[in-house]
């Protein structure tokens, strides 16, 4: 007896400790307010709905017992029965009870969790915008549809529960026999199931008249389109009508079972309800089909065109690309004269700052030169911001958090791994258009503590990307702030964040929560310690809005003299009529999600998205802040009418977060996926989809998925200044020349923000698109030639950055920074840029502004194989005629090695000399090689 009742008070208290630290958690970070609601809704729901399908089924068992006939006929299948009868007798109340109870917690379990579709509809705000065939209100769909859907499919799991169990009731009483002979029915089993079967059909009707409305939001298939969502012609003309007839021939059908009270015959029902299921087949299924294939498929775009012209409509209005401006671009602008190239060459300075620091390849670069000691990290893609320099310009800055990497720690052990080693320490940043002399990022903040540019402001990272294990922080135990030349420093967290453990009751129940029995007795837990938990940005803010989807990049600025992460995060709906469905997990998949980025979302399937809120995340202490950044979202609203005061107005933005704020990139995803069809707004062209682009695969690497968007300081053709923007570019369906280039002002201090420009190249001029130039910059042999030189120098590894694309002048101008990792170092270093414009050859040098001066005739190529006139003058450097490629490369590594070991003892007069004479080499080796080539007929050296 003690061993079970102790066994029952462990149990419960497992389950109070989950209820209790979410409890703790929520009211740490100030939002009890959406615990509590959330909780309440749940229990109301719950309590409501189970109690409903409990007593229903109780009601109709008790009916069903209580019109059992007084009397079994004395038949075998009678006699059989009597044991069970009987065995039931003393148990009849509390069989009755357990069953209901049964029944009604799994239902009301089942109900508890539709707790978003029951406060959607019960604080719905209208859209203002009405759905073309029903002149329904979009917040029909969206809000009232699938709680009426819940309603019935309840309704349809009540009156099939209570059919059943009435049924076997009556069996086992002798209402209902199935061998006996006589009626297989009393009259009082016959009035009680009609009804319950009555009650089925007529749920039915409803069901077929809110089958009229799903029509809306029902997706089918139109090859010129994924996802399509909507009425079609065979739906308007065929289901529609079929739906209305069926409802009216179930209502008849539902009223002939009522009937069955006064008539005690279930002849007029069983034959109603046959013509039902008849009608279901004929009309609902045979007749749309007739009518699909006979009427749509001889003159089907004529048809289709004004469902695909609402879709299309709708689609834009959905995603908010309705305003979407498409204008035609030339795309392959040749200058006529040295004046013109000089023009173009001044105008690749102004058109935009081309970012060379790409932050998907250079992280190992802050990981090697800016990590400082094994137990911190740098997330292996690198963040994208904008800071002002000394004269307040805005410069692209490349930007990550010196975070904890807690498998890095010296000596792993509970107090090691959640109590000394509790946090990162500072931000690192570096020039996004700039690099260093030796290859590397041009740092603007660095070393441990960070200075240099950013304003000062508070270094300790407890909350961030990376961050996933729990920290006890404040108490007797003392922390490792960091450590330099003098030692280490220790440090007690100052900050509010955290559950306080000095309740014994909240130790328990932690130690419960995490497993971890030492944190209910350990000694170095005491007054003031503070427990810190879901760290990671995008934790905190889907748990203090659960009705949010969350981007999968958080990114780091410096606010205010703090660090703070801001995400993005999303309203959603799969109920918006007639716009077309896509899945988040897979639209927002690219070549960086593959291990370095997250995916949103992974399998939400959505119709309907607005970028409605932007958060912040202090990477100190924790706190999180909801701001309403579309004031226009009823969906948004709507969740602030169901958790009021949790989401601060948008005029509570400060200037600060607002120069750091930008458009997101899943977001633009989604956008860009959905204008590869839905850029054209004509519907015969858009069912031919002669004009649909498709997102190139990522030239830079072999991954075989999408190219991702980039942020990039630029202006448009109609813009007349550089704007931060989100670009990316399209290629025709399975082709690969360009068809389009896209570009969203991504700065929010911009009356423009957000605003998707797209320049549609000419069909009829094949402009080459990523895939095929990179390709032009693969096969050029000379290029091909240096790049294969460095790659054999010290058994390099060659990485490709960011493919950026530019409209200059209506042409197209390319730039992609090329890094060496060498043997000796794990980290890339810039080397080369690679420009191409229009027809021009395309140029490989060793800074950006020499491959443009380049690329425009300004100047010759810095290297010309012997015997090759340059492309636009200038001298060959030509090899000692006793110079082989060996020699060549015998002093490029003596350079190379030089400049290291200059680099390491900061002499950066010798490093310049050494990487001057490195390139030297370098250019020798590539004539001697192509010497030899000549020379032999073959590959030579």
């Amino acid at each position: 007896m003690t061993v079970g009742v102790l066994a029952v008070l462990a149990m419960l208290f497992v389950m109070f400790s989950g209820f209790w630290t979410d409890w703790l958690w929520y009211r740490s970070v100030k939002y009890a307010s959406v615990f509590t609601t959330t909780l309440w809704t749940k229990i109301g729901l719950f309590a409501v709905f189970g109690v409903v399908m409990a007593v229903v089924v109780g009601v109709n068992i008790w009916l069903a017992h209580r019109l059992r006939p007084p009397l079994s006929a004395m038949s075998m299948e009678q006699q059989s029965l009597d044991r069970y009868r009987m065995s039931l007798a003393p148990f009849k109340k509390w069989v009755l009870l357990a069953i209901s109870t049964v029944i009604g917690l799994i239902a009301g379990a089942s109900a508890s969790g539709e707790w978003r579709t029951w406060l959607q509809w019960i604080n719905g705000v209208p859209f203002g915008q009405k759905d073309p065939q029903f002149g329904k209100d979009v917040a029909f769909y969206a809000f009232d549809l699938p709680w009426y859907r819940f309603l019935l499919s309840f309704g349809f799991a009540a009156a099939v529960l209570c059919l059943v169990a009435a049924a076997l009731t009556h069996y086992l009483y002798g209402g209902l026999r199935l061998t006996s002979p006589g009626s297989r029915a009393t009259a009082a089993a016959t009035g009680h199931l009609s009804v319950l079967l009555g009650i089925f059909v007529s749920l039915k009707a409803i069901a077929y008249w809110l089958d009229r409305y799903g029509l809306a939001v029902k997706s089918s298939g139109l090859r010129s389109a994924d996802g399509w969502t909507g009425l079609r012609y065979v739906d308007a003309n065929a289901y529609l009508p079929a739906k209305t007839i069926l409802f009216f021939i179930a209502v008849i059908c539902a009223v002939l079972f009522f009937a069955t009270l006064w008539r005690r015959t279930w002849q007029l029902p069983v034959i109603g309800f046959g013509l039902m299921v008849l009608s279901a087949v004929l009309i609902g299924g045979l007749y749309p089909a007739i009518v699909q294939k006979f009427q749509v498929q001889p003159n089907e775009q004529a048809k289709e065109a004004p469902y695909i012209k609402q879709n299309i409509k709708a689609t834009r209005d959905a995603y908010d690309i309705q305003d979407s401006k498409v204008t035609g671009y030339k795309g392959d602008y040749q200058p006529g004269s040295k004046g013109e190239s000089q023009k173009l060459r001044d105008n690749a300075d102004t058109t935009a700052s081309m970012r060379l620091l790409d932050p998907n390849v250079v992280s190992p670069a802050f990981q090697q030169q800016q990590q400082v000691r094994g137990y911190y990290q740098f997330p292996s893609t690198l963040d994208v911001d904008r800071y002002k320099d000394k004269d307040g310009v805005e410069q692209d800055t490349v930007i990550g958090l010196r975070e904890l990497n807690i498998a890095g720690i010296p000596e792993r052990n509970w107090i090691n791994d959640h109590f000394k080693y509790t946090h990162g320490y500072g931000a690192v940043a570096a020039k996004g258009t700039e690099i260093s002399e030796g290859g590397g990022p041009k740092y603007t903040e660095s070393d441990l503590p960070s200075k240099g540019k950013l304003p000062t402001y508070e270094q300790r990272i407890y909350y961030g990307e990376k961050t996933t294990q729990y920290s006890i922080v404040g108490g007797p135990q003392r922390e490792l702030d960091y450590s330099d030349d003098s030692g280490e420093k220790s440090y007690t967290y100052q900050g509010k964040s955290g559950v306080s453990l000095a309740n014994p009751v909240n130790r328990a129940a932690y130690a419960v929560a995490f497993g971890e029995p030492q944190i209910l007795y350990s000694g170095a837990i005491g007054d003031g310690s503070r427990i810190l938990y879901n760290r990671t940005p995008k934790e905190r803010v889907e748990a203090v809005a659960p009705w949010l989807t969350i981007d999968g990049d958080a990114y780091p600025a410096v606010i205010n003299g703090r660090v703070q992460w801001i995400v993005d995060a999303y309203t959603t709906s799969n109920g918006y009529p007639y716009a077309s469905r896509t899945t988040l997990g897979d639209t927002t998949a690219d070549s960086l999600t593959n291990g370095q980025r997250a995916v949103m979302a992974q399998q939400n399937q959505v119709n309907y998205i607005r970028n409605s809120v932007k958060a912040t995340v202090d990477a100190y202490d924790g706190s999180v802040k909801l701001y309403q950044w579309d004031k226009a979202d009823p969906v948004l609203k709507t969740w602030m009418k169901s958790f009021p005061g949790t989401v601060e107005p948008r005029s509570a933005i400060s200037p600060q977060l607002m120069e750091h704020l930008r458009y997101p990139q899943d977001l633009f995803k989604v956008q860009r996926q959905l204008l590869t069809t839905y850029h054209v707004t004509d519907p015969g062209t858009f069912y031919t989809g002669s004009e649909r682009w498709q997102i190139p695969n990522d030239p830079t690497n072999k991954s075989g998925n999408s190219v991702p968007p980039y942020y990039l300081s630029m202006k448009m053709p109609d813009q007349k200044d550089q704007t931060f923007s989100l670009t990316t570019t399209f290629t025709p369906n399975k082709r690969d020349n360009l068809g389009a280039f896209m570009a969203v002002d991504a700065n929010a201090t911009s009356g423009d923000y957000g605003k998707i420009r797209i320049l549609k190249l000419p069909s009829e001029t094949p402009v080459p698109g990523p895939q095929l130039v990179q390709s032009k910059f693969n096969s050029d042999p000379q290029i091909a030639n240096e790049l294969n030189i460095l790659k054999k120098f010290g058994d390099s590894e060659i990485e490709y950055g960011n493919l950026l694309t530019v409209p200059l002048d209506g042409g197209l101008l390319y730039v992609e920074p090329v890094y060496l990792r060498g043997a000796n170092t794990n980290y890339p270093l810039l080397k080369k840029v690679l420009v191409s414009y229009g027809d021009n050859k395309p140029v490989l040098e060793n800074s950006l502004k020499d491959a443009l001066d380049v690329v425009f005739g300004k100047k010759a190529p810095s290297s010309t194989a012997p015997g090759e006139e340059p492309s636009t003058g200038g001298e060959t450097t030509q090899p000692p005629s006793d110079q082989t490629v060996q020699e060549a490369l015998t002093d490029a590594q003596k350079a190379y090695e030089a400049g290291e070991k200059a680099r390491v003892d900061g002499d950066w007069s010798a490093y310049g000399d050494a990487q001057k004479k490195l390139k030297e080499a370098l250019d020798r080796a590539a004539a001697a090689e192509k010497k030899a080539e000549k020379k032999g007929g073959g590959s030579g050296g």
